[in-house]
Order: structure tokens, then C-alpha cells, then sequence
């Protein structure tokens, strides 16, 4: 992988949805374990939701059923679909890569990681 671009953050209402993606460049992608990340300015970046490159899922305890994150290979593109959105979802949101399999919530684990794109969330 050369780079990761994140895309679908804006602002939004209490209670509407996003679809965030994360396109990468390069070669090879299926071979990479992916993650979505985020990060509230003064805190640090957390993890939400991994993807491994069979296609296996695990989120965070916070999650609740609210996020899910999914790939299409074909596409180089990971997803990320955020229901209920509650103004605490207000953060940057990061996508990383590892190549090989990984479902590590820990950002340290990450190699590739993309700019970011803001979510905000209005009451």
C-alpha cells in the first residue's frame, strides 16, 4: 500500500447515519488487515473496529451495534457505516493498515495510516 484517503465525514444531526470509506492505493490490498480508528482533539485515538484480510470483524466495547465496518477488495475501499450518530461520535476518524492478519484494537499495531476526515455531530 502507498496511501490510505478517508472520505464521507460532515456534519450531521443526532440520530442521522454516515458511510465513511477509505481508499487505498497500490497493490495488494486484500493481503492487509484494516482498522478504523478516532480521535477527539486532547484525547487519544481509539480504536472503533477491525477488519482482517479473511474478512473477520472486532469492534470495541463502546461500539454497541452502532458501527460496522466491512471491505471490498475489488474496490481497494474500506467502509465504515455509523448509525444513530450521537454528538460523542464527534471526532476525526483515521483508517490504518497492517499487511497480514491482524485484529489488534491497539493503533500501535497499524503501519498505514490515512489524514483523517472530521465527523460532527449536532444535538
Amino acid at each position: 500500500l502507498v496511501q490510505l484517503v478517508e472520505s464521507g465525514g460532515g456534519s450531521v444531526q443526532a440520530g442521522g447515519s454516515l458511510r465513511l470509506s477509505c481508499t487505498a492505493s497500490g497493490s495488494d490490498f486484500r493481503s492487509y488487515s484494516l482498522g478504523w480508528f478516532r480521535q477527539v482533539p486532547g484525547q487519544e485515538r481509539v480504536a472503533i473496529a477491525t477488519i482482517d484480510h479473511y474478512g473477520g470483524t472486532r469492534y470495541a466495547d463502546f461500539v454497541n451495534g452502532r458501527f460496522t465496518i466491512s471491505r471490498d477488495n475489488a474496490k481497494n475501499t474500506l467502509y465504515l457505516q455509523i448509525n444513530n450518530l450521537k454528538p460523542e461520535d464527534t471526532a476525526m476518524y483515521y483508517c490504518a493498515a497492517v499487511r497480514g492478519w491482524s485484529n489488534a484494537l491497539v493503533q500501535g499495531n497499524y503501519h498505514y495510516w490515512g489524514q483523517g476526515c472530521q465527523v460532527t455531530v449536532s444535538s
